[in-house]
């Protein structure tokens, strides 16, 4: 960890823990407080700032998260400061359905949000919508194929026809909502690492059945909270 940024966070104490994925992380003590610490190349800078705009909207709409307390740059590092969270807690799946069903039902006006932001490192476009089918196909399917070809894919063309006639509210979404992003405090369950948007919630429960998906009572609770449509 580079001195100047200790300097400049007050940090006493200091100690590499796994989480992030691309990032470099800590827990650090500030006084006498732990803080989860993320830190990457300076071009990380915008992420971070993204993910504490998306931390900041899930927590205020009651989805248990941690506290953003701070990001910038120091020595040419990006740097993102995180309340500390105990994630030893029992796995209890149905109140995570619960939480996400709740915070799915916060409307927004359109589809998108008030900036870009990103999914991993990839950028994630959030232009205002009207109609969902064109956000989804414009926004998020066609930048994945561009990238796909980019990386000597072949492609076909793709379409909108089984969304035409969709026509979902705009839920306030975690945008990256897998296993990896999901803990259980000794308080219940916590969600991080977000990539927000208001869009279909069927996305972030499309999301939670990839890389295995979650235990059959995260999906029952969810339902029992709010039903899905017949034909998710």
């Amino acid at each position: 960890m580079e001195p100047e940024l200790q300097r400049l966070l007050g940090i006493s104490a200091g100690e590499p823990v796994a989480g992030g994925c691309i990032h470099d992380c800590y827990r650090v003590t500030i006084g006498r407080t732990p803080r989860f610490l993320k830190t990457n190349g300076s071009e990380f800078a915008d992420a971070f700032a993204a993910e504490a705009d998306g931390l900041a909207a899930l927590g205020a709409v009651g989805m248990h998260v941690p506290k953003p307390f701070g990001h910038g740059v120091a020595a040419g590092r990006a740097w993102l400061l995180l309340e500390y969270l105990d994630l030893n807690g029992q796995q209890d799946f149905a109140a995570l359905g619960r939480l996400l069903a709740a915070g799915h039902r916060k409307s927004g006006p359109r589809f998108g949000w008030q900036r870009d932001n990103y999914i991993g490192s990839t950028p994630q476009l959030n232009n205002w919508g009207d109609d969902w089918a064109e956000f989804w196909m414009q926004r998020r399917i066609q930048p994945q194929l561009r990238l796909a070809q980019r990386n000597g894919f072949e492609i076909p063309a793709p379409s909108t026809r089984l969304l035409e006639q969709y026509r979902p509210k705009p839920s306030l979404l975690h945008g990256d909502l897998w296993s990896g992003n999901v803990g259980f405090t000794p308080g219940g369950p916590v969600v991080f690492d977000p990539a927000v948007y208001y869009g279909d919630r069927e996305a972030d429960l499309a999301m939670t059945e990839l890389f295995g998906g979650f235990p059959r009572e995260f999906y029952r609770a969810y339902n029992e909270a709010w039903p899905l449509e017949e034909g998710y």
